[in-house]
């Protein structure tokens, strides 16, 4: 199913940056933007249109990849014997990886990385992980920050 999606959505993308390629043609003959810049405008979807299956190919050979998640949270520090049986997502694994990578974080910088996310979903995600025991809460209401859980001896 995802994969007939990943198929339109390009075949929509190649369609979207024909169109674009005749409103430059239709922009150069009627001499709105000087024709330098239409010619590097179109030579840059011209690559676009080239990378478009590149980026396909890559995106299939990483879900052939595709790691487990318990190997990449003992990759950034967290034990994954610690987690509940419950499994973790993509999203949560690229939220660990930034908690990692920057120490802590709040909801409103997750947002920014995640713009089609709800902050109330990203809150989910930060309360499924505090019950998995991958993560710590730090503060209250608008002071709240997440962090890697840190194991006390």
């Amino acid at each position: 199913m995802r994969e007939v999606a990943d198929d339109i959505l390009t075949e929509l993308t190649e369609k979207n940056l024909e169109v674009l390629d005749s409103f430059f043609e239709v922009a150069k003959v009627q001499n709105w933007v000087s024709p330098s810049e239409i010619l590097a405008i179109q030579k840059e979807y011209a690559n676009l249109r080239e990378e478009l299956p590149k980026q396909k190919f890559k995106k299939e050979k990483s879900e052939e990849k595709k790691e487990n998640p318990g190997e990449h949270l003992a990759m950034i520090g967290v034990r994954p014997q610690s987690l509940s049986s419950q499994s973790i997502s993509e999203r949560q694994e690229k939220i660990l990886a930034f908690l990692k990578e920057n120490g802590r974080a709040q909801v409103w910088e997750l947002k920014q990385i995640f713009p089609e996310v709800s902050k109330r979903t990203i809150r989910r995600d930060f309360e499924q992980m505090l019950n998995q025991g991958a993560i710590e809460r730090i503060g209250e209401k608008n002071d709240t920050f997440y962090q890697i859980k840190t194991i006390r001896s």
